[in-house]
């Protein structure tokens, strides 16, 4: 009976860490991830594309976000603006480079 009460009591536990998951958090990374590669092919204008929604699914994530990963998710969303900005003048290279910044603070942030 202890087994099967052990058992429940870890999978209950895995299931609540699902639950509790950002799902702004994953967006946010997918499309940094997204204009990451399209920054490196020097494709500003699709970078731009990938970089606003990017944006907006860390804004989403910042409101609930705690400690480290808030911190995280704050500098994320400065490297965001400045590589929107930079995309906006055609400087794909310098913007790919705030999109590394952001994507690797996203993914800390996540893990937390």
């Amino acid at each position: 009976m202890k087994k099967i009460t052990l058992g429940s009591a870890v999978a209950l536990l895995l299931l609540s860490i699902n639950a509790f998951a950002d799902p702004h958090l994953d967006e946010a990374i997918t499309h940094a991830s997204a204009a990451l590669e399209h920054g490196k092919a020097g494709h500003s204008s699709v970078l731009l594309q990938h970089a606003r929604p990017a944006l907006e699914h860390a804004m989403a994530a910042s409101v609930t976000a705690k400690g480290v990963s808030r911190t995280k998710i704050e500098a994320a969303m400065a490297d965001l603006e400045e590589a929107i900005k930079h995309a906006k003048q055609n400087h794909a290279e310098v913007a790919t480079t705030y999109m590394e910044a952001a994507l690797e603070d996203l993914k800390v942030a996540n893990k937390k």
